[in-house]
Parts: C-alpha cells; sequence; structure tokens
C-alpha cells in the first residue's frame, strides 16, 4: 500500500492509500491545509486539536450543503422524468385516438 507524504498545518504526515490514488490524497490534503490556513488566519493558532476538529466541521458542512442541493437537484431530476414519461404517455394516447379516427373513417 502506497504511502504519501502531505503537510497540513506545517506539520507533516505520512498517509496510506490505495493504489494510484496518491495524487487524489495529495489533492484533498492541499484542500484541507487550505481550510486550516483560512482558519488560522481567522482564528489564529488554538492548538492543532481544535484547528483539525474546526476544519472537519466546516468540511462537513460543505458536503451537508453539496448533498442538499444535489437532493433537491434528483427531486427536480425526478419531476423531469415524470413530465417525460406523461408526455409520451400523451403521445401514445394521441397516436391512439388518430388511429381510431382513421379505422371509424374508413369503415
Amino acid at each position: 500500500m502506497p504511502q504519501v507524504a502531505v503537510t497540513v498545518n506545517g506539520r507533516d504526515y505520512s498517509i496510506a492509500c490505495d493504489e494510484g490514488q496518491e495524487s487524489q490524497v495529495q489533492k484533498l490534503a492541499r484542500y484541507v491545509d487550505g481550510k486550516v490556513e483560512g482558519l488560522v488566519k481567522s482564528v489564529g493558532q488554538i492548538g492543532e486539536p481544535r484547528l483539525l476538529m474546526m476544519t472537519s466541521l466546516l468540511i462537513a458542512d460543505e458536503l451537508s450543503d453539496l448533498r442538499e442541493e444535489i437532493n433537491s437537484g434528483q427531486n427536480n431530476a425526478g419531476i423531469d422524468s415524470a413530465e417525460s414519461a406523461l408526455a409520451a404517455r400523451i403521445d401514445a394516447v394521441a397516436r391512439h385516438i388518430e388511429t381510431i379516427a382513421a379505422n371509424l373513417e374508413a369503415s
């Protein structure tokens, strides 16, 4: 299992990851480091455990917001899907009515 060296808040960590995920782990660590850096600028160095906990909560909040957006999008997608299905059904009924009308005219 590969080990990736990352730095968060000036401290180096060695993180194990799956093969081929090294660059993703580094990218995520840079993201976390950026969040920690933003907190340090606003609240100062308040101790690593508190900084990492606050950073985790900020990222969890972002994730929660994204999940809500996705769920709203799924609801909209569900509405769009239902509208499409309804339109297809109306189209099929219209074709059936046209067929019946053509049969009546022919007789």
